[in-house]
């Protein structure tokens, strides 16, 4: 794996925060076309998450977390994965998931409360949104197993946030991958805030990613603003995990420039000030800034992404609110492969409505 650029920071980095390169960039990263598909990916996440939030003030979406800020994370992830990978997020990966297939419609019925919104026309494999905090890391070892027991070459992904890392399940999880060598990446996406609880109060480890020693299992640090890198290291630990059978624990140091969720006013318990100086970090800024020096990006080029990424999500957000309600029976049809029999008198009397 790639080293950091300082001796004395252990967090892999290619790309400063004014998009200057700071060390010999990986072989994908000298490709103008990849770095732009990855840009694209991040500035369609952030404009999904302007309009979702906007929804949900309107009273059209429900409560809703937002990924700004932390674009990098995700998208790095998904460009680093194959489709025999499985992808099990957490409640800020919506830019994975699009990057994997899923499409804005159903990211907006998701947030709608509406169930068909997990039912993917894309990756088939991929776990839907995970909101208890840590309990897709079992989940994530599971479908790893089940990745062994069929003989596919692919890894389970499993990402959340810095609190998860204070929960029981993120510990027995890891201590299962670890022991029983299954292909698993588990990544933290280190926001520095769990809800009001910042990072200095949870846990009085050096690093996130050095709780994976307590299971045997090797930790990475990665600049979580620096798509290239998140994607660079993510795609060296998938290589360990499926030709090695290699747990890999990844910490990517970000920051959530927004609320926990809309149901949340951050301003209660941190400084203004504090998240002000955390934007001269954020990812997309960044790697613009590097497009444009390094790949001549263009003014031109950059409006018209606005405009595509706008106009796809504003034609989403159409199609989503012109989707008419399920029947009241959908809350049998989608929790139940095979309806119990104690539960089939109270189908019956639904009907058929």
């Amino acid at each position: 794996m790639p080293e950091s650029d300082r001796s004395d920071d252990p967090f892999t980095r290619y790309l400063d925060t004014e998009g200057n390169v700071v060390r010999p960039l990986p072989e994908f990263a000298s490709d103008r076309a990849a770095l732009v598909r990855l840009y694209e990916a991040m500035v369609l996440t952030r404009s999904f998450d302007a309009k979702a939030i906007a929804l949900q003030r309107t009273g059209r979406l429900g409560t809703y977390a937002s990924s700004l800020g932390q674009e990098a994370v995700s998208i790095g992830i998904a460009d680093a994965m194959t489709p025999d990978d499985i992808f099990v997020p957490a409640f800020r990966d919506h830019g994975a998931q699009l990057m994997r297939g899923v499409t804005l419609k159903e990211l907006f019925l998701f947030w709608g409360g509406d169930e068909r919104g997990n039912d993917f026309a894309g990756p088939r494999g991929d776990f839907p949104v995970c909101i208890p905090v840590a309990s897709q890391f079992p989940h994530a070892a599971g479908a790893a197993l089940a990745l062994v027991h069929k003989g596919i070459r692919g890894a389970a992904v499993a990402v959340a946030g810095d609190g998860a890392t204070s929960k029981g399940d993120f510990y027995e999880a890891m201590n299962l991958v670890g022991i029983w060598r299954l292909p698993a990446v588990f990544v933290i996406a280190n926001n520095q805030w769990a809800i009001s609880v910042p990072r200095a109060e949870q846990t009085a480890a050096r690093t996130l990613a050095d709780k994976g020693a307590s299971a045997g299992i090797p930790g990475l640090c990665v600049d979580g603003n620096d798509v290239i890198a998140v994607r660079e290291v993510v795609s060296q630990a998938l290589e360990r995990a499926r030709d090695d059978r290699q747990p890999v624990l990844i910490e990517c140091a970000t920051y959530r420039l927004g609320d926990h969720t809309t149901a949340d006013d951050a301003r209660r318990y941190r400084e203004e000030e504090e998240v002000r100086a955390h934007w001269k970090e954020e990812p997309i800024g960044r790697l613009r800034k590097h497009l444009v020096a390094a790949h001549g990006w263009s003014k031109e080029e950059e409006e018209a992404l606005i405009r595509r990424c706008s106009a796809a999500v504003d034609r989403a957000a159409e199609e989503y609110l012109a989707t008419g309600p399920e029947p009241p029976r959908a809350m049998f049809d989608h929790l139940y492969a095979m309806l119990p029999e104690a539960l089939q008198p109270q189908l019956a009397e639904l009907g058929d409505g």
